[in-house]
């Protein structure tokens, strides 16, 4: 949780990177505070890895300003990195190595390092200390990815879409590893293009799309300011037209995408009940009729458009 006046650890102002004509991140500018999770939210190709590789020094910036602990990043800021914590997109591992000699080489790396067993510990691979990287689940090589992230004790951590790829199980796993990392002070910046992530871990959101910053705030906030209804979902077979569902009772936004409409309602029974008319005099082949809460999904869904895919 923010409080008034916390300190900012992180300072990116007009970052800008290009790829040839790709403009991968155009102008953003946003803070990181101590002791909060910030997540970096949207689809894949919307500039959240690039935006933590200039974090990280890993990529020079075309243009604009980053600071980190008071520091100006890039590729020679050490006294930066002896700081942070990273676990890339894609962590290599020396794949015969056991999962204790691999958390010894990275704390070899480190003037100052956590001990190896506090590690095993914090991310519950005690038990796996002796099996080699090789013949550890996806789960269990996140945890080491996250392990080895945190083998100097930073004060801050970067995380790259750390659950990407994992089964609901480990990825549940993976959450409380990270919440639990707040509650001991540690400041995170993650990546992820999971709705129900970014809601479950983050304090607040910062929501990209092609490069630029589309909302920034608390999830709470977020959803709040950007709500245009209770949202009901229809998904319609028949020939694909799209009729106008925005007149019905009660709509006020209505979101087309393949065969299946968002209908954002203030009065959720009279729009059902009018959905229902359509369906009855075969106006619509509605197949399926969901009503859910507000999400993340629906800020993202009402601001562009369209869902965030994988």
């Amino acid at each position: 949780m923010i409080t008034m006046g916390a300190e900012a650890v992180i300072e990116v102002e007009g970052l800008v990177k290009r790829y040839g004509d790709l403009v991968a991140v155009n102008g953003i500018s946003f803070e990181v505070y101590r002791g909060e999770i910030l997540g970096l939210l949207g689809p894949n190709g919307a500039g959240k890895t690039t935006t933590v590789e200039c974090i990280e020094g890993l990529r020079i910036p075309d243009a604009g300003e980053i600071e980190v602990l008071g520091m100006k990043a890039g590729p020679t800021s050490y006294a930066i990195k002896a700081r942070l914590g990273i676990q890339l997109q894609g962590t290599a591992f020396l794949p015969h190595l056991t999962v204790e000699e691999t958390l010894k080489l990275f704390a070899a790396l480190y003037p100052k390092s956590v001990p190896v067993g506090e590690l095993l510990e914090l991310v519950a691979l005690r038990e796996k200390r002796r099996s080699r990287v090789k013949d550890l689940s996806g789960g269990q090589r996140q945890r080491l990815a996250v392990a080895t992230a945190l083998v100097n004790d930073p004060e801050i951590l970067i995380l790259d879409e750390p659950t990407s790829g994992l089964d609901p199980q480990a990825r549940r796993s993976l959450w409380d590893l990270i919440s639990s990392l707040r509650e001991r002070g540690k400041t995170v910046l993650l990546t992820t293009h999971y709705m129900e992530e970014a809601e479950h871990l983050c304090d607040r959101v910062l929501i990209l799309d092609h490069g630029e910053i589309i909302a920034l705030g608390s999830p709470e906030e977020l959803i709040s300011r950007h709500s245009e209804g209770i949202p009901i979902e229809l998904h319609l077979g028949g020939d694909g037209e799209r009729p106008d569902l925005s007149v019905l009772p009660g709509v006020r936004k209505a979101v087309w995408e393949d065969g299946t409409a968002v209908l954002y309602s203030d009065s959720p029974v009279e729009t059902i009940r009018a959905v229902s008319a359509l369906a009855e005099e075969g106006k619509i082949a509605l197949q399926d009729l969901v009503m859910r809460r507000v999400s993340l999904e629906d800020v993202y869904l009402v601001l562009t458009g369209r869902r965030i895919r994988e």
